[in-house]
């Protein structure tokens, strides 16, 4: 079994594990693998492990990465999307999963109807209310969804959040709550079906699957540590 293989394996367990606690189906948690900084071979390496969920932070990285990949997967902007990347964005990926300004959204949108395509998209919510992260604050969010009918193009399924980095998982449960919470009121609200909770990264997922993830994006815990860049 490759080393890839084991980590997969490895975290398949603790996705259950978590579960389990949670009197949640596993099969219920999508992973994806964040292969920022890895070469296009990892993704080969996760794909024939059985992880088709492709996550990229960068346009650029992808756009040199991708075209080496053989095997087939779907491929997820997982950072932010400046609008002047937007046409690039659309030609390389299936999802984008943070959606983080309503200028961001009117530009994915018109792009899409240009290029006669519905982009499924998450919305990505600053629950931790964080000034450097990016993200709508979460009492922001029903004023977007109440405007979606100006977003031809968009269907929205989910929402995204990346937790504030803390030394103990626990301290960020009230994050992911707060962010299956609003979901829920969404839905109830807008009459919407919303099945993609997208939270939880390497050091906090199994906090994040307890509280109702249905995704998770990991790195370092999944495809192992960044190559050293050249020079170094």
């Amino acid at each position: 079994m490759s080393e890839v293989a084991a980590r997969v394996e490895q975290v398949r367990e603790r996705v259950a594990q978590a579960a389990e606690r949670a009197g949640r189906d596993p099969a219920e948690v999508t992973i994806v693998a964040v292969t920022k900084g890895h070469p296009a071979s990892r993704v080969e390496e996760l794909v024939a492990a059985g992880i088709d969920q492709i996550g990229e932070n960068r346009v650029q990285e992808a756009l040199a990465k991708k075209p080496e990949v053989q095997r087939p997967a779907t491929w997820r902007l997982v950072g932010p999307l400046q609008r002047n990347k937007v046409r690039r964005a659309l030609e390389l990926f299936d999802w984008l999963d943070a959606i983080d300004r309503w200028e961001v959204a009117e530009a994915v949108s018109r792009r899409a109807v240009a290029a006669q395509r519905v982009v499924p998209v998450l919305v990505e919510v600053n629950v931790g209310g964080e000034a450097q992260k990016h993200g709508f604050a979460p009492e922001r969010v029903p004023e977007f969804f109440a405007r979606l009918d100006q977003l031809p193009g968009l269907r929205v399924e989910g929402l995204m959040t990346v937790a504030p980095l803390a030394h103990d998982p626990e301290e960020v449960r009230p994050v992911f709550r707060r962010l299956r919470e609003l979901r829920d009121a969404l839905q109830d609200r807008f009459s919407l079906e919303l099945p993609w909770l997208s939270m939880g990264m390497s050091n906090d997922f199994e906090v994040a699957v307890e509280e109702g993830a249905t995704m998770i994006r990991l790195g370092t815990v999944l495809v192992g540590p960044r190559p050293a860049a050249p020079g170094r």
